[in-house]
């Protein structure tokens, strides 16, 4: 397999005396195909300190730099401190940018994929626990076949507006609980949320994952706030938890939504939902999750010598207690849905009183000597 690097551009964005972002535009050869990409480095990545990794895949027709304007994670990455890839689709029979999901070309994508996160992580410092994918309608279904075709290599994906096809449906190969979050319109008329016949409804498509982390079949569902009663739309959230190892599963849907990205400039593509940001719930879903934690057994968790209790969990008033196995030296560091460090507390005790700030979801992560054991908290 022929593999040849190349790197095109570098720019750096330059916000004030001190500060920038690097994105970069590279490319390798493979396949006897020229594959192309954009990486987004932001300005508090620190080489050695490895990072989360997000592939952000566009839709049919569209590229990697249009996905990186539309899909916008840069400013979150900005605080949170991952980086970005957004490759390009190669070309199809007709000339347009693709991701091979519907078997209309010979391309691999999901080789070409799996490369390029050997081609990023050979460069930067990538947390390979961390490693998740997301895309918009092509670029979705693209990021369910990688769920069930990489899943070895993928923590947690998420779809706006793109499903699965009925060939992955039936042979999907998952080899652990895999977080899915999907986003999709009601309304949307180049991937109905009622299916078809080449690719599965949205609701067949989140029954499909709840089966398989063994989630609660009822939701809490949740009406979000209408805070854009100009957009022509609004949102209801449908939570499944309880899976294996803690995995859930979200469903944002978009009441009268068409084939648009929430929370994105609204080029007329549609009516495009402003009550969410779909970037940023995406990326508060990801945050939740690694790779380490999906695929150890159960045993081995409980068994941990930093395992730990959370109660009550939910919290409405902020405080939960933390229940520890013994009592020794830790470091716990809490994370808001960001990714952001709110709080950082040294302790030798076996339980701790913590505060959330806000209402939100959190991840507690408790670190003694090499073992690290993270939990998601919430307050309501």
């Amino acid at each position: 397999m022929l593999q040849k690097t190349y790197i095109f551009i570098l720019f750096i964005f330059s916000l004030n005396a001190g500060f920038s972002q690097t994105t970069i535009i590279s490319g390798f050869e493979m396949d006897g195909l020229e594959r192309t990409y954009r990486i987004y480095i932001p300005e508090i990545y620190t080489d050695g300190y490895a990072v989360p990794l997000v592939l952000n895949l566009h839709g049919y027709g569209s590229n990697g730099f249009e996905q990186e304007l539309y899909g916008d994670f840069r400013p979150i990455a900005d605080t949170a401190n991952f980086i970005i890839v957004s490759p390009d689709g190669a070309l199809d029979g007709f000339g347009a940018t693709h991701w091979n999901t519907f078997g209309t070309s010979s391309v691999d994508d999901v080789n070409f994929l799996s490369a390029l996160i050997d081609t990023v992580a050979s460069r930067y410092s990538i947390d390979h626990s961390r490693v998740y994918s997301t895309g918009m309608s092509n670029g979705g279904f693209m990021s369910y076949k990688l769920a069930c075709q990489l899943s070895g290599r993928i923590a947690a994906v998420a779809s706006v507006t793109g499903t699965m096809t009925v060939a992955e449906f039936d042979d999907c190969m998952t080899n652990h609980p895999m977080p899915v979050m999907q986003i999709h319109g009601t309304d949307d008329p180049t991937v109905a949320y009622e299916g078809s016949a080449f690719f599965k409804s949205v609701d067949q498509t989140i029954e499909h994952w709840v089966d398989f982390n063994e989630c609660n079949p009822e939701p809490t569902i949740t009406e979000v706030p209408d805070t854009d009663e100009y957009d022509s739309s609004t949102v209801t959230h449908f939570l499944y938890e309880g899976g294996l190892l803690g995995s859930t599963i979200e469903l944002y849907r978009i009441n009268n939504g068409e084939h648009t990205w929430p929370g994105a400039v609204d080029y007329g593509m549609g009516i495009t939902n402003q009550d969410i940001d779909a970037s940023k719930e995406i990326w508060r879903f990801f945050s939740q999750y690694t790779l380490g934690y999906l695929t150890s057994a159960v045993e081995e968790i409980e068994n941990s010598s930093s395992g730990f209790t959370c109660f009550p969990n939910p919290s409405n008033s902020g405080q939960i207690n933390l229940k520890f196995d013994e009592n020794t030296d830790r470091t716990l560091k809490v994370f808001n849905g960001l990714g952001e460090l709110v709080q950082t507390i040294q302790t030798a005790y076996s339980t701790v009183v913590l505060t959330l700030p806000e209402s939100g979801i959190y991840m507690v992560q408790s670190t003694v000597g090499n073992s690290v054991i993270t939990k998601k908290v919430v307050r309501n």
